[in-house]
């Protein structure tokens, strides 16, 4: 399989205050967002992988984010595990001109060969 790209739109940034993470369905992923209080936007995979605790209702800092079952902490550009060789899957996100939640996720489509 081949990887390629695509933009789907998730909702008004209004859905995520300052300082929090929501959850959101994407095709079979789960992914995390998060607005800080500088008003930066980070998506992740949406569960730790320590024991799968709801990153979206962690801590949220500057840059990072502390799930709140282990306090396992994450930078949440590169998705590494302070201290720790762990790593989120990280997802690029904006804000559209228009105000809404724009995320890119890879899709797969299957390789032909001749």
């Amino acid at each position: 399989m081949r990887g390629t790209e695509r933009e789907v739109t998730l909702g008004s940034l209004e859905l995520i205050p300052p300082g929090e993470g929501r959850n959101f369905g994407v095709g079979d992923e789960r992914v995390a967002v998060f607005h800080t209080r500088s008003g930066e936007l980070f998506a992740t995979q949406a569960d730790c992988p320590h024991r799968n605790g709801p990153l979206a209702d962690g801590l949220v800092g500057e840059k990072t984010v502390i799930c709140p079952l282990h306090a396992w902490k994450f930078d949440l550009a590169s998705g590494k595990l302070e201290g720790g060789d762990c790593k989120l899957k990280t997802y690029p996100v904006r804000v559209s001109s228009d105000g809404l939640i724009a995320l890119t996720v890879g899709i797969a489509e299957p390789v032909t060969t001749s």
